[in-house]
């Protein structure tokens, strides 16, 4: 298993490959964190010369995801209501995986990695995560439909329709060469209580469209084994 190790130097102007902490993406009670290319790795990062990434040990963004919740109270053909979810209670108290895409409906996305995560789904639950969300910057009808299309039954999909939990982790990036817009970077994490203890980047994150969409460090089987190694503590 890799882990993303940012040894350049970044870009003008490109804050997310910069080693700070942004003051949006921390509560203010929340403890500092000391450099993250030299301290010890407490989460088994597999190569012993490997530096632990600058994601892990960070909490995720603290936002309110924009759903909709089937009710049949309501009656008719589409018996859906707005429902807000905030983050925490996704994340508070559990062992989360999560994973991020660039988009429903997008090749790689739909024929490979939402549909693996599906069929892998027991062993990561068996492998001790209480629950497996996906996440993508589109809206909760597109993220219905998407799922409805691939017969998922077990994920549960998080639209990010604004994009603000991607963006606070870091991971938007540019696909206007697609005439997407604004969409994530495809990523995976571990998410304990609300705090990233795992991180799985595809390389070459960027804003051009200088990549052919990779599609491997991300991947559940990748995942599967670092929660076998890493058993949650007290659980």
């Amino acid at each position: 298993m890799r882990f993303r190790c940012n040894a350049a130097l970044p870009a003008p102007g490109e804050a997310r490959w910069q080693n700070v902490r942004p003051r949006h993406l921390f509560p203010a009670n929340a403890p500092a964190l000391d450099d993250p290319w030299t301290r010890t790795r407490p989460h088994g990062v597999a190569d012993p010369d490997q530096k632990e990434p600058d994601m892990l040990n960070r909490h995720v963004p603290d936002v309110t995801f924009k759903t909709r919740v089937r009710d049949e109270s309501i009656g008719g053909e589409n018996p859906f209501r707005w429902e807000d979810l905030p983050s925490a209670r996704v994340f508070d108290g559990k062992r989360v995986v999560l994973f991020s895409l660039p988009g429903a409906f997008t090749p790689t996305c739909t024929t490979e990695q939402c549909p693996a995560y599906e069929a892998m789904y027991p062993e990561l639950r068996a492998a001790g995560a209480d629950e497996v969300y996906c996440l993508s910057v589109n809206d909760a009808f597109v993220m219905y439909q998407w799922g409805k299309h691939l017969g998922i039954k077990s994920l549960k999909l998080l639209p990010d329709g604004s994009g603000d939990f991607t963006r606070r982790m870091g991971m938007l990036v540019k696909k206007d060469h697609l005439g997407f817009g604004q969409r994530s970077w495809r990523y995976a994490a571990v998410v304990d209580d609300e705090v990233i203890v795992a991180w799985f980047e595809e390389p070459g994150i960027n804003d051009e469209g200088a990549d052919d969409d990779p599609y491997g460090e991300s991947a559940p089987d990748r995942v599967l084994d670092w929660l076998k190694a890493n058993p949650r503590q007290g659980g």
